[in-house]
């Protein structure tokens, strides 16, 4: 949008008292810096007075930014105070996840997948706004975070515990994303965990839906009937109410937004990639310290559209156009949160990340020799020769049972099976269990071990198997690891 436009908008827009007072109230113990148009104001900077934001807009700015961490004063930050001064002035932090994509359609399935995630770890309560142009930010506030952990006091770990949450939801979030996408109306097909391919409207760049144009057909009435649906759903006849025939059946893509179809319009639309993982990932460098986001009810420059507030059931039928300035009704974008609401996410992710940095450190130190690399193993699955340790843990775990996922999951991916025949046998396991490990825990480790480079479980040697009362034979300690145990054993039973 023109500077001048924005600027009449703005001056407009930010002399509504219920406006100012909404972004003074969120901005309390932030920082809170305008924007005029094409930069930032000067830093730190605070609002004093509801009436300092329309005093600001008569110097020109458009927009209003503010932090995630919340400060005693924010006014005393300085570029020149260290981490220490830092955390002495920092109150604490809210949890921003950034959700964006150049198609709007999937911002939304991503945003309702995010929700999702954090309903599963028990947060009820969490802000959600429109950014004011091609996504959303959900908020989960600081008072649903634990004051410490083990003597840790979680105001002075930011941004590194908020990125850790922010990867840990962002796994989690990747297989509700992929279910939704493909129950949507959108021409999209998931390839090969990642790829996909999506129809778009040349127009305005927007997904298009799929449809079908089915002509019916009555044999008793000798009459013909033409329908544009989503999908098939049986019709009859509107003279003798007999069910009717499916004459014939072609496809068609429709832009809702432009109101054209690939029918009368066929160059208007085109296939094109699109990559799943981009369109559920966050913005991770919103967690980063002293890093601005566009306040609530803010203006954006380059739309004009108000950063809105909204409710989780507003989401899938939302319009950027339902943020036009002259729309709005104000509400409130921060939660009034229970104590430590967000522990068991919180709790969760750090353990997903201890025992990713237990991995990564055992993978440093296991040097064992199969004979062969590990893309080039190949066992007969049909009569695979489990190692007895491994089947002790495949009975069933009641202690230890995190460490014994992550020893299966790098013995079955160590042997190439598939995903699919990994998801199979881990839920397998996990059945029997006395006390079952969380879906969302094990959809997490899954998806981060598959995206790593394939490695070996431990050495029989290593404290990974006494740590779950599992004690290997002289076997399998002169073999020394379950996966050349596993291709001896195989071997010997072909020969």
């Amino acid at each position: 949008m023109e500077q001048e436009k924005i600027n009449q908008i703005a001056t407009f827009y930010y002399s509504r008292k219920d406006v100012q007072e909404a972004i003074f109230q969120f901005c309390q113990h932030r920082e809170a810096v305008p924007r005029y148009y094409e930069g930032f104001g000067k830093r730190p900077d605070s609002l004093e007075y509801p009436s300092d934001i329309i005093q600001q807009v008569k110097k020109g700015a458009t927009s209003f930014h503010c932090s995630e961490e919340l400060w005693n004063n924010p006014m005393e930050i300085s570029t020149e105070l260290g981490k220490e001064q830092l955390n002495q002035l920092r109150k604490g932090w809210d949890l921003l996840i950034d959700i964006d994509c150049k198609w709007f359609d999937y911002a939304k399935i991503a945003a309702l997948s995010v929700i999702k995630v954090l309903k599963e770890n028990g947060i009820k309560n969490f802000g959600i706004k429109f950014s004011g142009s091609k996504g959303f930010h959900i908020l989960v506030p600081w008072r649903a975070f634990p004051e410490e952990v083990n003597g840790v006091k979680t105001r002075e770990m930011f941004p590194e515990w908020a990125r850790i949450i922010a990867e840990y939801i962002k796994i989690q979030v990747g297989k509700y994303f992929e279910e939704q996408v493909t129950k949507s109306g959108n021409e999209y097909l998931i390839l090969n965990k990642g790829e996909g391919i999506k129809i778009k409207c040349n127009s305005c760049g927007e997904i298009a839906s799929k449809f079908r144009e089915i002509t019916f057909y009555c044999p008793s009435c000798k009459i013909s009937e033409t329908a544009k649906l989503k999908e098939y759903k049986p019709r009859k006849c509107s003279h003798c109410r007999k069910e009717m025939l499916n004459k014939d059946e072609k496809e068609f893509f429709s832009c809702l937004k432009c109101k054209l179809d690939s029918r009368t319009d066929k160059n208007n639309f085109s296939e094109s990639r699109l990559d799943a993982n981009a369109i559920s990932a966050f913005d991770i460098i919103l967690v980063s310290p002293r890093h601005l986001f566009r306040c609530p009810y803010s203006l954006h420059e380059k739309t004009g559209f108000s950063s809105v507030v909204l409710d989780e059931a507003e989401i899938k039928n939302f319009k950027p156009s339902d943020a036009s300035h002259l729309k709005i009704k104000i509400r409130n974008f921060y939660p009034e949160a229970r104590q430590d609401e967000a522990k068991n996410l919180f709790s969760g992710a750090l353990e997903w990340y201890g025992e990713n940095a237990r991995r990564k450190e055992s993978a440093e130190k296991i040097e064992v020799k199969t004979g062969k690399r590990l893309e080039e193993i190949n066992v007969d699955k049909s009569s695979i020769v489990y190692p007895p340790s491994i089947k002790k843990i495949l009975e069933g775990m009641d202690d230890g049972k995190k460490r014994a996922l992550f020893i299966l999951l790098n013995f079955f991916r160590s042997l190439n099976f598939s995903r699919e025949e990994v998801e199979k046998k881990i839920k397998e396991w996990n059945d029997k269990n006395p006390k079952k490990l969380k879906e969302g825990y094990i959809i997490s480790q899954i998806e981060w071990t598959f995206r790593q480079k394939k490695m070996l479980p431990p050495n029989y040697d290593k404290p990974f198997y006494k740590d779950i009362g599992i004690s290997p034979d002289d076997e399998e300690l002169r073999l020394k690891n379950p996966v050349s145990y596993t291709i001896r054993k195989s071997r010997w039973l072909k020969k």
